[in-house]
């Protein structure tokens, strides 16, 4: 709309709808080279209004765009006019020359042509003897190549450059420029041109065209203030229709607002219902849950015994070497030595075992630590995928439950598996966190997994966060164990 405003020689409007066009294209890539656009639309509009300052800064902007070579030459052009429009011409010269340099102008006859055009009318404009030079060439190529639109310009230019040197020459390519614009319908070029043939005409003929001339200027003045009436009518319409659409969204929202009070009273009696069926959905979960976490506290409360009974065996058993036994004698003093740190060992790994976790920040490292415990001589355990898990995310109970399940198994393990080999796998699949232990051990069938305390711990705590456990069951082929919860 900017365009054809500015091609009916609405400019100020031009301008406006210009600026108006730019929230349609920020932070947007669907508009290629929409801001060239908008940017080249203001300084052919500033460049048309004789406000070369602003017209210049326009086409600065618009090379600064996302825009390709060619168009880049373009704007440099239409900044050398702006230039010249100024009086500057040896800026807009020295704009020029470079571009007639470039293969890919010369390659484009039509650029070519106008570059060449506008460095003669600058070179003109400042007196230097090498405007026809350019000012012929650019005319050669687009007679080559029938630019009509083109002709007109180079026409023109030629007449203002025989102005002082042969005035009638210079009428005679005002005439012609002035059929070319007539042909093409360019308005504004065709008052250009008989303005220039008035200048050069006297007595009948300088009536006829001036005659001529102001018929044209009312005929285009009533065109260019009916397309403004025009364009403000669309851009009231426009308005007023969107002032519609919001209106009858405003009442739609009102009606169904009433239909939703409406429909409240009916739904009332059948959310009562659901409310209630998931309270008690709750409560019979919650009831599950507790009795689930009670169950586990009881297995370990049973384990710990274990353990301390046959801790106080180890005690016992010490003891009675000490008080039977010479230890003056190295030997002896070597097996009690053992025996004590057998005894220290049972008792850190006991206290282990049992002790207040760390969900915190330092909860990852102390997974880590507590799995690497169980390394030795005898047994190699590999981790994969842990550090890509994202542990604060995850709620407290959960991270106690994973160190709890994987300290069971690898307790279990060190008591029955007479594995070398562990690996434990962490890994993410579809919001939830997939945990699998691995040996190369004797594994277990369903009734020994079924005997082992510490396995039936495990699925117990794993239920308790509404996971899920799968036991590998295959005998003498090492144990495997998959299980997998929400996060």
């Amino acid at each position: 709309m900017a365009q054809i405003q500015c091609n009916q020689g609405d400019h100020s409007g031009s301008e406006t709808t210009s600026i108006e066009a730019f929230p349609f294209i920020e932070n947007s890539n669907k508009y290629l080279y929409g801001e060239t656009n908008i940017y080249i639309g203001l300084g052919n509009n500033y460049l048309i209004t004789f406000d070369n300052d602003n017209a210049i800064y326009y086409f600065k902007k618009a090379i600064n765009s996302k825009t390709d070579e060619e168009i880049k030459s373009g704007i440099i052009n239409n900044i050398s006019m702006a230039y010249t429009e100024k009086g500057d011409y040896q800026k807009a010269i020295q704009i020029l020359l470079p571009l007639i340099l470039k293969k890919e102008l010369i390659n484009n006859p039509g650029t070519f042509a106008r570059i060449n055009d506008n460095l003669g009318h600058s070179y003109d404009k400042s007196g230097s003897s090498k405007a026809f030079f350019y000012l012929n060439k650019g005319l050669k190529i687009r007679e080559q190549i029938k630019d009509n639109w083109g002709l007109v310009s180079s026409y023109y230019n030629l007449s203002e450059y025989y102005k002082t040197r042969n005035p009638n020459l210079s009428n005679k390519y005002a005439m012609i420029a002035y059929k070319k614009a007539t042909k093409v319908n360019v308005v504004d070029d065709r008052l250009q041109c008989l303005k220039s043939i008035i200048q050069n005409s006297t007595g009948n003929k300088s009536k006829e065209y001036s005659l001529l001339y102001l018929h044209i200027n009312d005929s285009i003045n009533k065109v260019r203030q009916k397309a403004k009436n025009q364009f403000a009518k669309i851009k009231y319409d426009s308005k007023k229709e969107k002032e519609e659409n919001l209106k009858l969204k405003a009442q739609k929202i009102i009606q169904e607002e009433q239909q939703h009070h409406r429909n409240l009273f009916l739904y009332f009696g059948v959310g009562i219902i659901i409310l209630i069926s998931i309270l008690t959905s709750n409560f019979l979960i919650a009831k599950n849950k507790r009795e689930k976490i009670k169950a586990s506290y009881t297995t370990e409360i049973r384990i710990a015994k274990k353990l301390h009974d046959e801790l106080a065996n180890d005690v016992y058993h010490t003891m009675a070497f000490a008080e039977t036994q010479d230890l003056s004698t190295s030997q002896n003093k070597e097996i009690l030595l053992n025996n004590l740190d057998t005894i220290y060992s049972r008792t850190r790994n006991i206290s282990k075992e049992n002790s207040i976790i760390e969900a915190g920040p330092l909860f990852l490292s102390g997974l880590k630590e507590m799995m690497s415990s169980f390394n030795n001589n005898e047994v190699n355990i590999l981790i994969n995928g842990i550090d890509t898990i994202n542990w604060t995310t995850l709620d407290n109970n959960k991270k106690i439950t994973v160190y709890r399940v994987l300290q069971e198994l690898l307790v279990n393990m060190k008591k029955h598996s007479q594995c070398s080999l562990v690996v434990i796998s962490f890994k993410k699949n579809e919001g939830k966190l997939q945990i699998g232990y691995s040996d190369n051990g004797v594994g277990a069938t369903f009734e020994k997994i079924d005997s082992k305390n510490g396995l039936q711990n495990v699925e117990n705590r794993i239920q308790s966060i509404k996971g899920t456990v799968l036991f590998d069951t295959k005998s003498n082929k090492g144990f495997k164990v998959s299980f997998m919860f929400p996060i």
